[in-house]
């Protein structure tokens, strides 16, 4: 018997209170805000943008495609070309409304994630560590914001076992709504680091905007918190006033109660010894870096208390793979030989650009290769910006980071304390360093590059994979 549609259209008319025009004669079994990726029998929200109304793409969506838009105003195109939802006001709300509906009718174990660093690696392990034990709905992306988790809400299938969502944030007060939304049975912090600072007074109010997360787990919920990291007590302390009981701490720490005991880490993935509430578990982390192995412990964790197969889960680690943006690795073809690319573009803090660069000083070169690290502005830091972006030289120096390449004026401060032979290009923009990184490639080099999503690093990324060709090879 074939599954029922993700959506039918009395279900989305119930819960979003529109109106529906015309008939739907396709299965809706998707949602789309985009018309560049509408598969037959989407169900297209037409959201308002800051800079683009997707009321102007109704047809277009319904014309590639789409069993289904969901408008707040009509026009006689948008009714020639297919049915339409009305909804009152904005069809945001009308998606907040059916991601909502979604969530009440799922079985599915929920767990929420937020954290100044390492959500989406997190969340993607989640996704191939649950999934190992039954269906598991996860968002694409980084979808974490106002309209990212309604919507991955709205994609969760009906007979999903578990659901994994990012919950992000770089403000007081947005986490709150999102995990009133999300409602998850286990909610994992990460860690709280100075990201976003610019935006907060303090890194103890980063803290308590994390904590918001806490404001929406279910009753006999968990809460699962970094015992390394130095916010552990302020919160575990919000977990409590939140009513949360039971509290899973994880890391190096002796007390933690999911521990590593012992950690090899290789350039390409790590060996984890760990201690997961009293179960010992000996696994393969398909993601290389210490940072990684941290938050494996995480999912473990959330595993454990959600009711997964444990060694299942652990055994499943082994191939998790990196986001894009952080920490994909690429084997090119260089003349006389190949050379390494960490694509870790697409984004940067201090905490976060650490990691990366102890990932680039564990890479293995080949003969005669260097580590270089091409640095783009890490932003919103606030008054300290210049001296974080200073103080990274401590990084570039404890790794053995050959050459540095710096793009935009804050990295410019890193710039003048690297010595004269590890200098590579300074410039004030990405695309500036375009031609003199190309050019400074050679076979052996491993290039790691890294910055702030408004530093534009991914550019370069896609510069040197369109330079030289992938390579074919196990790693």
């Amino acid at each position: 018997m074939a599954e029922p549609a993700l959506w039918t259209a009395d279900e989305l008319v119930a819960a979003s209170g529109g109106k529906l025009i015309g008939a739907v004669s396709k299965p809706l079994n998707g949602v789309s805000i985009d018309t560049r990726t509408i598969a037959s029998g989407d169900i297209f929200v037409a959201i308002r943008g800051e800079t683009h109304d997707a009321h102007d793409f109704v047809a277009k969506a319904l014309a590639a495609g789409a069993g289904l838009a969901i408008v707040s105003r009509v026009t006689d195109e948008m009714k020639a070309a297919g049915p339409l939802l009305v909804v009152d006001n904005d069809p945001l709300e009308g998606l907040v409304k059916i991601g909502r509906e979604s969530r009440a009718r799922s079985q599915a174990q929920i767990v929420g994630v937020t954290g100044s660093v390492g959500k989406t690696s997190t969340k993607e392990m989640l996704r191939v560590a649950l999934g190992a034990s039954g269906l598991t709905h996860s968002s694409v992306a980084s979808f974490n914001n106002h309209w990212g988790v309604p919507l991955t809400l709205a994609r969760m299938p009906r007979n999903a076992a578990y659901g994994v969502f990012e919950i992000g944030m770089n403000h007081v007060g947005e986490i709150t709504p999102l995990v009133d939304m999300v409602r998850p049975h286990a909610a994992i912090v990460t860690n709280v680091a100075p990201v976003h600072v610019g935006n907060f007074n303090s890194v103890e109010e980063i803290a308590d905007a994390k904590a918001e997360i806490f404001s929406g787990v279910q009753a006999g919920g968990h809460a699962v918190l970094n015992r390394d990291n130095a916010f552990f007590d302020r919160l575990a302390a919000a977990a409590r006033r939140a009513g949360i009981q039971n509290i899973i701490s994880f890391g190096a720490h002796e007390k933690a109660d999911v521990k590593s005991e012992r950690v090899a880490l290789h350039s390409t993935c790590s060996c984890v010894t760990a201690d997961v509430m009293g179960e010992k578990l000996i696994y393969k982390l398909g993601l290389p870096g210490e940072h990684m192995v941290l938050n494996s412990l995480a999912v473990l964790a959330a595993a454990k208390v959600m009711g997964a197969d444990l060694a299942r889960a652990a055994l499943a680690l082994a191939v998790a793979e990196a986001a894009k943006g952080r920490g994909v690795h690429h084997y090119l073809r260089i003349e006389s030989g190949e050379l390494l690319l960490i694509d870790e573009s697409y984004n940067a803090n201090p905490v976060s650009m650490a990691a990366a660069l102890a990932l680039l000083g564990r890479a293995k070169t080949g003969k005669g290769g260097r580590r270089i690290a091409v640095l783009g502005d890490m932003l919103e830091l606030g008054k300290d910006g210049a001296s974080l972006h200073a103080e990274l030289s401590k990084a570039v120096d404890a790794n053995k980071v050959d050459v540095v390449y710096a793009a935009g004026p804050l990295m410019a401060h890193l710039w003048e304390k690297t010595p004269e032979e590890r200098r590579g290009a300074s410039a004030n923009t990405s695309a500036e360093l375009k031609d003199s990184l190309l050019d400074g490639l050679h076979a052996g080099d491993v290039v790691m590059i890294k910055g702030s999503l408004g530093s534009r690093m991914g550019p370069l990324v896609d510069a040197i994979k369109e330079r030289f060709a992938p390579l074919n090879r196990d790693h």
